[in-house]
């Protein structure tokens, strides 16, 4: 029985025949009734073991970068970055067959995001870096187009702009897009001010107090954020079975990154950790509603591991703590801002190593925290003579 499923404005499917087909047939239509039609007539050729011609090369080998992808994303555990990024990569690339790609054809495909989409350079690497992954997998498969995979190929500086981009992106009369890093950090009394909006307490300038539903969980929220440095997502997912206390790690068994990875916490989150336990058992500070008999550690997402419900959550609670920044009077300051504070404070209160660091934050290259190198320019000022 063919898979199908929806993906944009078209609907796809993979017929699999272990004992008949080496590998899936995968196959876009507009509409559902379209593809169920064709599909019932292929799979009625496949039970007598007629394999169609125009199958029959395709079943040997990916044809198109389109089928690569949608093979990679059907049979593959894929990061949800990647896949968002092999998602936008689809329609504009991926009817380019395969005997095309080479080196010549990945520069010009490079050259393409920065001339026609006019992408960053941070983006041009995140989305060569998904699609290369996509033609390693392939290529271990066995795909000979793709051996060697020539996006490896590329200079260091690939996705920097050269002098005739910038020609070509002055003569459309646009800028050329920079990589902004976004270095907010929390300044003066701002984190007061944030807690004692959080605690209940009006807001200098208000009338009144912010309604926070959960305010326990949303308290605990922002103190492992800075503790740990953990991602949003990483957080409201959290299960009990994932938290040892006594070991003071919580275990995460998917990131961003596709990774696992044990984060070690701080004394201040393990006892923040134990009083918002002690408050969720006595339904106080807003968590009546939360069940005693719960298994995740916060209340906001309902264990659907679903995209469209893990978007949700993260755009409600990141609202929601917009406006308590806002009522904090820190209005440009973001919830994700606390990942790189937390970061930061790394580099400044401890003697650990980048790889040490690393492991804690979950980023994968070590170049990504090269910009804190400059918060210990007093540690190495103090190791000279």
């Amino acid at each position: 029985m063919a898979t199908q499923r929806k993906r944009g404005n078209t609907w796809h499917f993979v017929v699999r025949r272990k004992h008949l087909l080496p590998k899936p047939i995968y196959l876009t239509f507009d509409s559902e009734e379209e593809g169920k039609a064709y599909v019932k007539k292929l799979e009625a050729l496949l039970d007598r073991g007629v394999v169609p011609t125009e199958f029959a090369e395709r079943c040997a080998q990916f044809l198109f970068i389109g089928d690569v992808i949608r093979a990679y994303l059907t049979e593959v555990s894929v990061p949800e970055t990647d896949r968002k990024l092999l998602n936008v990569q689809y329609p504009r690339i991926g009817t380019h067959k395969l005997t095309m790609v080479d080196y010549e054809w990945a520069e010009s495909w490079i050259a393409r995001m920065k001339r026609e989409h006019h992408l960053t350079p941070t983006t041009i690497r995140h989305h060569n870096g998904a699609l290369a992954r996509c033609f390693d997998w392939a290529s271990r498969r066995g795909t000979k187009e793709l051996t060697p995979n020539p996006l490896r190929m590329l200079p260091r500086r690939y996705a920097t702009y050269s002098e005739g981009d910038e020609k070509v992106m002055s003569a459309l009369e646009k800028p050329v897009p920079e990589d902004t890093e976004r270095d907010r950090r929390l300044a003066g009394e701002e984190e007061l001010r944030i807690r004692t909006v959080l605690d209940g307490q009006v807001p200098a300038g208000s009338q009144r107090s912010l309604s926070l539903p959960y305010q326990a969980a949303l308290e605990l929220l922002f103190d492992l954020a800075l503790e740990s440095a953990m991602r949003l997502r990483e957080m409201f997912t959290i299960e009990l079975s994932q938290i040892n206390l006594p070991k003071r790690t919580v275990f995460l068994e998917k990131t961003k990154n596709g990774d696992k990875r044990q984060v070690p916490l701080t004394s201040i989150a393990v006892s923040r950790i134990k009083a918002y336990e002690t408050l969720v058992k006595k339904a106080q500070r807003g968590m009546a509603e939360f069940s005693a008999k719960r298994d995740r550690l916060f209340p906001w997402w309902d264990g659907d591991a679903s995209s469209e419900s893990l978007n949700k959550t993260t755009t409600r609670l990141s609202r929601q703590f917009s406006r308590v920044f806002e009522a904090a009077g820190c209005a440009d300051f973001r919830f994700h801002d606390l990942r790189h504070e937390a970061t930061s404070r790394l580099y400044e209160r401890t003697q650990l190593s980048d790889l040490e660091i690393a492991k804690i934050t979950g980023h994968k290259d070590l170049r990504m925290l090269r910009r804190y190198a400059n918060l210990r320019g007093s540690t190495l000022a103090n190791k000279l003579w």
